[in-house]
């Protein structure tokens, strides 16, 4: 099984400083629902892997995270795309939770989910913590430089290995342009 796992915010829509706090502030990054409909179709599940502190901050309730999925999913099968899964922790960093990235949590709940190793599968993130939560379960990582991609390139201290794309259209092609053993063998 081909897997890939993606961050949400700044990666497949637009990120904001004020959080995505209701289904009408969720834009997609254009070309982002199309490139997801590509991966599908190269037989890719596609996992969304999110934090979503706003809901400890009180800045969303439950419902309202779930009509923010409920339309990226209705959006992505609009254009032929599909979703497997949406794993998010809804902690504040307070919290000290083990879901919340960079700690792995969600991923190793990917794995169990999946039943797979995480080694060799793409994780692409706009963040440092989104490729850390990845890298040290043998992900792959890519950073976009939408969302906070391009302050995280500037901050530098990215993972081993670590390949830079505009947005998730160019991470696509170039996934879909590369065999599965070159990944693998990039986290060697």
């Amino acid at each position: 099984m081909k897997l890939i796992i993606l961050d949400r915010d700044g990666v497949i829509n637009f990120d904001s400083d004020a959080f995505i706090k209701s289904p009408d502030e969720w834009k997609p990054i254009p070309g982002s629902l199309e490139a997801i409909a590509r991966l599908n179709q190269a037989g890719y599940r596609v996992v969304v892997c999110t934090n979503q502190s706003g809901v400890a901050r009180g800045l969303l309730n439950m419902d309202a995270l779930n009509a923010i999925h409920q339309k990226m999913h209705s959006r992505a099968l609009a254009c032929g795309a599909h979703l497997d899964a949406v794993f998010f922790c809804p902690h504040s960093a307070d919290d000290n939770c083990d879901c919340r990235k960079p700690k792995p949590g969600m991923l190793r709940a990917i794995a169990s989910r999946f039943n797979v190793s995480l080694k060799g599968v793409p994780t692409i993130g706009d963040s440092l913590r989104d490729l850390q939560a990845g890298f040290v379960l043998g992900c792959v990582p890519f950073l976009v430089l939408t969302g906070k991609g391009m302050k995280t390139r500037e901050k530098g201290g990215l993972p081993p290995g670590t390949t830079i794309f505009p947005d998730l259209t160019a991470v696509v092609d170039h996934l879909l342009n590369v065999p599965a053993q070159t990944l693998l063998e990039t986290v060697r």
